[in-house]
């Protein structure tokens, strides 16, 4: 039989053996005292609540979490979402996963998308920063990465390839609107476009699931993109034989530490020059477009108006598309 996902799953649909990813799971206590455990189950389709009633420790402990599970149980809808009622489980063999079930992966093509950044970075002038450019075209490694790994765990480009593809789209919107302001360094933007999630690279994890890795969960990809920046201008200097201009070191790391655009999302500064909050906002309007996209692509109402209300933007988003002309 064909693998049940969870994007085709609907209400009061029976379940028996389906294998799912434990994206994350939680031991709780009801009102009456007994134990339940709350978990999240996942393909590369989407993901879905699920919940185990009159639930004992030893069951929690044998569910693994960023691992595989077969259940058994129900569907149901509650409070206008679905979720699943498990009854049964037992652990998956992983050799017998097909990781390309569970783990999302861009639609576009790789190969063109990644020739297509390195044409637009190769097409930067100022000689610091084409220097920097070819250093970190010639890892790699770190390219490898930035051609595999997600942009997100799941606000947006939460998927495989997804920092490719958010990265490069940067940069196209860059070269169409960062002319209309000739007072801004076009080659600055482009290269800040570039490093501004680069330390996503290394934040991510995207082996089974998409998860944190040590070095995300202790430094962050901000601070791995200041330090990344530190190790490569210092590569460039030692290349060249000339030391890379302090402002413009600065500036690229100005850039990194400012692109969230405010404190209470983790920027430790704010965007201090125009070049800085350009990138801030170009940044913020990729992510949240592709926020908005995907959720409306992944809502379970293809006739209704409205998506669920979404946490992150803090509204319904409304689906009737609009013509052009």
């Amino acid at each position: 039989m064909a693998r049940r996902f969870v994007a085709e799953l609907g209400a009061g649909e029976r379940i028996d053996d389906e294998v799912y990813l434990v994206q994350s799971k939680d031991l709780r206590t009801t009102t009456q005292g007994s134990l339940y455990i709350h978990a999240v189950l996942a393909d590369k389709t989407g993901q879905i609540p699920a919940r185990v009633w009159q639930a004992t420790e030893a069951m929690f402990n044998g569910m693994p979490e960023g691992g595989f599970l077969r259940v058994k149980g129900r569907t149901e809808a509650y409070k206008g979402n679905l979720q699943f009622i498990i009854e049964a489980i037992r652990v998956a063999d992983s050799a017998t996963i097909n990781l390309a079930d569970f783990l999302p992966r861009t639609t576009g093509d790789v190969d063109k998308m990644y020739a297509r950044l390195g044409e637009i970075l190769r097409g930067i002038k100022q000689p610091d920063l084409a220097a920097l450019v070819e250093e970190l075209l010639a890892d790699a490694v770190l390219m490898e990465r930035l051609r595999t790994a997600p942009a997100a765990i799941g606000l947006h480009h939460a998927f495989v390839g997804g920092l490719l593809e958010h990265t490069l789209h940067l940069l196209e919107v860059a070269l169409r609107v960062i002319p209309l302001y000739p007072k801004l360094s076009l080659d600055l933007v482009l290269m800040g476009l570039l490093l501004h999630d680069i330390g996503k690279t290394v934040e991510l994890s995207y082996t089974t699931n998409l998860a944190y890795s040590d070095a995300g969960q202790l430094l962050g990809h901000i601070t791995q993109g200041v330090l990344l920046i530190e190790r490569k201008v210092d590569a460039v200097a030692a290349r060249t034989g000339r030391p890379f201009p302090d402002e413009l070191r600065w500036a690229l790391q100005h850039i990194v530490l400012s692109h969230h655009g405010q404190y209470e999302f983790g920027s430790p500064k704010l965007p201090a020059f125009p070049e800085a909050v350009a990138i801030h906002y170009l940044d913020n309007m990729d992510a949240k477009v592709n926020l908005y996209l995907t959720e409306i692509a992944n809502d379970r109402d293809p006739a209704g108006h409205w998506t669920n209300y979404n946490r992150a933007v803090e509204t319904k988003i409304y689906k009737p598309r609009f013509t052009q002309g």
